[in-house]
């Protein structure tokens, strides 16, 4: 049989001595105890229940301290780390417009849509590459095996690139 979290030795052993020393009945020695908060059940019931308080906000306090700890450390890319102004200007020339998440099929209109995240913001946006002309592996390959340029007018990437052109221009 386990025991509860609370009931460490030190506290068992602290009951244990209340028992003996009120025989059970009035911790505070008073023989006939009117007061039924002085007995002993009724007593440990509420030590208990500070001990349990106690231990669960010092168990929210450690995990305070972990996530402060972890969210301090560098990861493994180091970025706690600041850019040096040279690194940071290589980085931001060589930072592509966009970064293509993902391409589906939108639930609202069934039509193939691109997920593109613009970099240093938050924004997302659900680029519509329908009109994108998409080709089979087996017609890739044959293009490539007979040296014949692609005729696709557009591809998702210049959709994508095209939606995101349009953004920074309407939001500046």
């Amino acid at each position: 049989m386990s025991l509860p979290l609370w009931a460490t030795p030190q506290r068992r052993a602290k009951l244990v001595k209340l028992f003996l020393d009120s025989g059970g009945f009035c911790i505070y020695g008073h023989k006939p105890c009117p007061i039924p908060e002085h007995h002993y059940e009724y007593y440990i019931d509420g030590l208990v229940r500070e001990w349990v308080s106690d231990d669960k906000a010092e168990r929210e306090a450690l995990w305070k301290r972990e996530l402060q700890l972890m969210h301090q450390m560098p990861d493994r890319k180091g970025w706690k780390r600041r850019f040096d102004p040279v690194s940071k200007e290589t980085f931001l020339t060589d930072r592509p417009p966009y970064y293509l998440e993902a391409v589906g099929v939108s639930g609202l209109t069934f039509t193939r849509v691109a997920k593109v995240r613009i970099p240093s913001t938050y924004m997302r946006l659900f680029v519509d590459v329908a009109k994108a002309k998409t080709q089979s592996k087996n017609q890739r390959r044959k293009a490539r095996r007979y040296g014949i340029t692609p005729t696709e007018t557009e591809t998702v990437y210049d959709l994508c690139n095209l939606a995101v052109k349009d953004f920074w221009t309407k939001l500046s």
